[in-house]
């Protein structure tokens, strides 16, 4: 029987209907030949053949049953005939699921108004048992046996049509937080992906543009400074073993597994200010006169947000600086002052140059602006007095 329910919910509702129809009419046949349909005392005169011509009518209209209010009021006139030949228990059984069917299927308003009719119904019931019988105690107990096939399938279908809501509800709920937890997925992918973005761009165009234009000029004064050859060789060393121990150390996290922690790979400490003193002497091998004007050693510890940002920015500022105005000066300002952190390269500004990003395409100055933002600061980047200017301000509170 268990199995059987579910296979009758995938059938299409037509056929569920037909096949309520024919088990009620079975039912009500057997209750007629067995002589069990009087449901007050006494006897039941009228003909079979008009008792199933009833049942048969009424389980007919049970096609009707989803249609509300439609079947309900058809059966209601069956129900009065059989209610004036003499009320008998098939009608009254099948005419339960109607009263089932109506409240379940029914608009929101149906339903309540079922359960108004219901309580209504009882009242009246026992109104009328009263009424129509001499004795008030046998009036009494023939109502009370008559209120459950009124109360209990509106009951009934009320609470299935409640749990029903609810599930529909939860579902709807799901698929929400399901299309949610989505976007909160492709929120955070975009943000890896665009924080490794900058990452490769600090590598790349920091140490690797270093490297090539450090190249350029060793090899243009090979023969006319050895000795200053040689040191530039030494920094595209040292920007070229940086570049693999940053690049290694980003490849290291994308591999490792965060459940259960990689011992292989070590953790790389980021660059911060105190290691400024590298990237001066790679962009003086570049051939570009630098001025270093700090005060940050004379400040309590940075946070270590704020100490990287800074370091990236200036890296990038003076990679710059060496492309587009090579052999020319650039002052490298940094001070701490009221809780901000203020980062300023300041370098000629040639005719031609552009905009002093990297190639024109703007990637740099979108990094660094990138970076600023990320711990709550703010840089601008254009021409000033005949030079150009990058100025970050970076807070140290909150960070």
């Amino acid at each position: 029987m268990s199995s059987l329910v579910p296979r009758l919910t995938h059938l299409p509702e037509w056929k569920q209907d037909a096949v309520i129809a024919v088990g009620t009419w079975v039912l009500g046949l057997l209750i007629y030949l067995s002589g069990m349909q009087v449901l007050l005392n006494g006897r039941d005169d009228t003909p079979l053949w008009i008792r199933l011509t009833e049942l048969t009518v009424l389980c007919g209209l049970g096609m009707l049953r989803r249609k509300v209010p439609l079947g309900l009021l058809c059966a209601l006139v069956v129900v009065g005939v059989d209610v004036a030949l003499g009320t008998s228990l098939p009608i009254i059984l099948v005419f339960t699921d109607f009263l089932y069917a109506t409240t379940l299927y029914g608009s929101r308003r149906v339903s309540r108004v079922m359960i108004g009719v219901a309580a209504l119904g009882t009242l009246a019931v026992v109104g009328l048992a009263l009424l129509m019988s001499s004795q008030w105690r046998t009036a009494i107990l023939a109502a009370f046996s008559l209120l459950p096939f009124l109360i209990t399938p509106v009951w009934w279908a009320a609470t299935v049509r409640q749990q029903r809501d609810i599930a529909d509800t939860e579902r709807a709920n799901a698929v929400q937080l399901a299309t949610i937890g989505e976007l909160d997925r492709r929120a955070s992918v975009a943000g890896e992906r665009s924080k490794m973005a900058r990452d490769l761009h600090d590598v790349i165009a920091g140490h690797l543009s270093a490297i090539a234009i450090q190249s350029e000029a060793a090899l243009s004064m090979a023969e006319a400074d050895p000795k200053l050859s040689r040191t530039v060789l030494e920094s595209v060393r040292e920007n070229s073993v940086s570049a693999l121990e940053e690049m290694r150390a980003m490849i290291g996290l994308l591999r490792a597994d965060p459940s259960t922690g990689d011992p292989e790979i070590e953790p790389t400490a980021p660059p911060r200010l105190a290691e400024l003193s590298k990237l001066v002497e790679s962009a003086r091998a570049s051939g570009l006169a630098v001025e270093v004007v700090s005060t940050v050693d004379e400040t309590p510890p940075l946070p270590a947000a704020v100490d990287l940002t800074a370091y990236r920015i200036a890296q990038e500022a003076l990679t710059n600086a060496a492309k587009h105005a090579a052999g020319g000066r650039a002052v490298l300002g940094i001070r701490a002052h009221g809780g901000i952190l203020t980062v300023e390269v300041r370098n000629d500004l040639r005719p031609g140059s552009g905009s002093g990003d990297d190639g024109g395409t703007g990637l740099g100055l979108l990094t660094m602006r990138e970076r600023a933002a990320a711990v709550g600061g703010v840089l601008a980047a254009g021409p000033s007095g005949g030079d150009w200017l990058v100025r970050a301000e970076l807070p140290l509170e909150g960070s």
